[in-house]
């Protein structure tokens, strides 16, 4: 064979050993030797092959002390049990609850316990805030009412009717007289006593009349004289609420006017509750 014919040769071989190399090297050490024993000494005899499963059995039996389930056997093995055990059903209970019933009747009321002993005093809490100043009262509610007032400025008559306006005030309990008005403003119904004194003036008339509401009660008057005099008038009202009393200087066909001057006060005008409509 000439040199060609031997590299064919040789490359037979390494195509052959690359394919047949990676199945080889599948296959376990100890299934090698085997199979390389099975080429040299042929097939099994079926005597050979019962005594390999008895050892393979031994080899394999639970009685050395290995755990049965660790390792593989036949349903014809002795010791492997043949039906496997099923573990007991168990009942839930919850689902074989019933529904909730009607309720029942009331039961009769117990006996009343004994009274327990009175507790410990507690400690005193903080003092709270000052509250807000409340309304004032209503001074109709009053039982007492008075005043006393007087002028120190003559007057003269200007016009037909013209109050008369004092500037000093004695007593005005609860604000009663109006300063700015000359009016006394009844709060309190009742009776009341008035009292009216004026100076009179030379060589002329005084003409006043002490007036309820706008009503002429009563009249103080003096006729022309070369002297001058004090005038008074005093009387009892019985007034209701809201009524007014004061003082008018009248205009007639003489002059009229009241004297008076800064050092003395010869104009005087009082009053005061006697007795209220409240009481019987």
């Amino acid at each position: 064979m000439g040199s060609y014919g031997q590299g064919f040769v040789l490359g037979c071989c390494l195509l052959l050993a690359i394919a047949w190399g990676p199945v080889l090297s599948l296959v376990p050490p100890g299934q090698q030797e085997q199979l390389e024993w099975e080429e040299k000494e042929g097939p099994p005899s079926p005597l050979d092959h019962e005594k390999r499963d008895e050892d393979t059995r031994e080899k394999y039996s639970p009685s050395q002390g290995q755990d049965p389930t660790s390792g593989c056997y036949r349903c014809c093995d002795p010791g492997m049990p043949v039906y496997q055990s099923i573990p007991p059903p168990q009942i839930n209970i919850t689902i074989l609850k019933g529904e909730k019933g009607d309720r029942g009747d009331r039961g009769l009321q117990g006996k009343y316990g004994k009274t327990g002993s009175t507790g410990a005093r507690g400690h005193v809490g903080p003092k709270g805030q000052k509250g807000s100043m409340g309304a004032p009262g209503d001074r109709c509610k009053s039982h007492y009412a008075a005043f006393s007032v007087g002028r120190k400025k003559p007057l003269h008559s200007n016009d037909y009717f013209q109050p008369v306006v004092f500037d000093t005030q004695f007593v005005n309990l609860y604000e009663h007289f109006n300063m700015f008005t000359g009016k006394f403003y009844c709060y309190v119904p009742g009776i009341y006593f008035f009292s009216l004194n004026v100076h009179t003036w030379n060589q002329k008339e005084t003409y006043l009349h002490i007036m309820k509401n706008e009503e002429e009660v009563v009249i103080l008057y003096a006729q022309v004289s070369d002297r001058s005099i004090m005038q008074s008038q005093s009387l009892m009202l019985e007034l209701r609420e809201q009524d007014e009393v004061w003082v008018r200087l009248f205009k007639g066909e003489r002059e009229n006017a009241i004297f008076s001057d800064e050092f003395d006060t010869y104009i005087t005008f009082s009053g005061y509750l006697v007795k209220p409509a409240s009481e019987p």
